[in-house]
């Protein structure tokens, strides 16, 4: 179980690399142009035929080229969903100036969350096992059908033999699973983790989706990602990966690094509700809010920024919206929220991408819009059209899942006074 304590300053948790495969480009700089430019991610999906499907538009990882990071050796044993996360977390190794040695290799460890792993395989997997028989199966399908084989392939290609650990868990996979970094860099069980989520688009998974009425445009409309707008009809789906590399900022100092931000804290909680349907009522959100608040020792009126999980759902958003209302209700200056699903979609993993984009954030004192936002469900301070410049002292990293599971985590600029 995680221990929501606070620790001393030795224990205090800094982000000194970022690495993404996204729809908007791969790596910090294309991810920050585009992102922050107010460029969206979203188009008509291109990898498999939706003619049959009410909806067809996502966002889909399109500039990427696995050889350019993985070994070809390497490269031939993985799927699809596995080189996202090896060459994320190669790219958030080599910004963190992290180079594995036989020295270090034992303290470098991956925690790595995805919702619903290697779709695309798992069916292939099935198909040629029930339709010709175990004989038919290819044998390099089968390691890869599990959850954890993306963070196993990208310590076999980059070297280190830390905690390796998955984490499953819906729409909020990435962000526990940057929880459960935040505490093993404080328990001082490793010296750094790289920590984010993946997942993928597949033909498979796409239909389910759609036949569960989740996607845009369902119940009618005009088909497309509006985060908390009165016209919102659904999410549209995508896939990506965002990847931090996490260490104490006794390490950093120590290493001369920079650091682009504190992860100051986090909060876990659920409500009941069905495993498919998101929250009706905000109380269970508003107490992990709290309880976040008070593990990173702030409180509500100290919060500038909120980077929201909102989709574009009927539901999701304005219980969403509901709880910060609720939550900021007696703050005189609200936070700034934006809503990144508008450009980036919704792969129930992108809690990574969406902590990369706010560690950005932290460092450049500048707030991505929300795409897609017209007319706001509620009356908050939300950042449209173009980025918004603030010096953010501490923000907020939402996740809400479908099924009532919550993780709410803190971050914060240099020493709380930005970065």
């Amino acid at each position: 179980m995680i221990n929501e304590t606070r620790h001393d300053l030795k224990q205090r948790v800094v982000v000194t690399g970022l690495g993404m495969v996204t729809p908007l480009g791969v790596g910090k700089g294309e991810f920050y142009e585009r992102l922050f430019g107010g460029q969206c991610g979203i188009g008509e999906i291109k990898s498999f035929d939706t003619k049959d499907f009410t909806s067809h538009l996502g966002a889909e990882v399109t500039s990427f080229s696995p050889r350019d990071f993985i070994s070809a050796k390497n490269l031939r044993r993985m799927d699809r969903i596995s080189p996202m996360a090896v060459a994320s977390a190669r790219l958030a190794l080599e910004d963190a100036k992290i180079q594995i040695t036989q020295e270090n290799r034992d303290r470098v460890g991956i925690i790595l969350g995805t919702a619903f792993g290697a779709t695309d395989v798992t069916v292939q997997f099935a198909e040629n096992l029930l339709g010709q028989g175990p004989a038919a199966v290819n044998p390099i399908l089968v390691p890869n059908t599990v959850m954890n084989a993306p963070a196993g392939h990208a310590s076999i290609e980059l070297g280190f033999r830390g905690v390796n650990t998955t984490v499953t868990h819906y729409a909020v996979s990435a962000e526990i699973a940057i929880a459960y970094a935040l505490e093993e860099i404080r328990r001082g069980t490793a010296d750094f983790i790289l920590a984010g989520g993946v997942d993928i688009l597949s033909k498979f998974y796409y239909e389910s989706l759609t036949r569960f009425h989740a996607l845009s445009p369902a119940g009618g409309g005009k088909e497309g990602s509006r985060p908390f707008d009165q016209a919102r009809n659904g999410f549209v789906a995508s896939e990506g990966c965002g990847i931090l590399c996490l260490e104490s900022m006794e390490s950093a100092r120590q290493r001369g690094r920079d650091y682009y931000c504190e992860i100051k804290g986090f909060g876990l909680g659920s409500s009941i509700c069905g495993p498919t349907q998101w929250p009706r009522e905000s109380d269970g959100i508003e107490k992990t809010i709290n309880r976040a608040l008070k593990n990173a020792e702030i409180i509500a009126a100290e919060i500038d920024a909120v980077c929201a999980a909102a989709n574009g759902g009927r539901d999701l958003d304005i219980v969403e919206a509901k709880s910060y209302e609720n939550i900021f209700k007696d703050v005189p200056k609200k936070p700034a929220i934006t809503a990144l699903k508008g450009a980036l979609g919704e792969s129930f993993s992108g809690g990574g991408m969406r902590a990369c984009a706010l560690a950005l954030s932290i460092k450049g004192k500048t707030l991505p819009p929300t795409l897609g936002l017209v007319n706001p469900v509620r009356p908050l301070n939300f950042t449209v059209n173009k980025q918004q410049d603030i010096d953010i002292k501490n923000a907020l990293l939402s996740g809400i899942s479908f099924g009532g599971t919550y993780a709410f985590l803190v971050f914060a600029g240099r020493d709380g006074q930005g970065a």
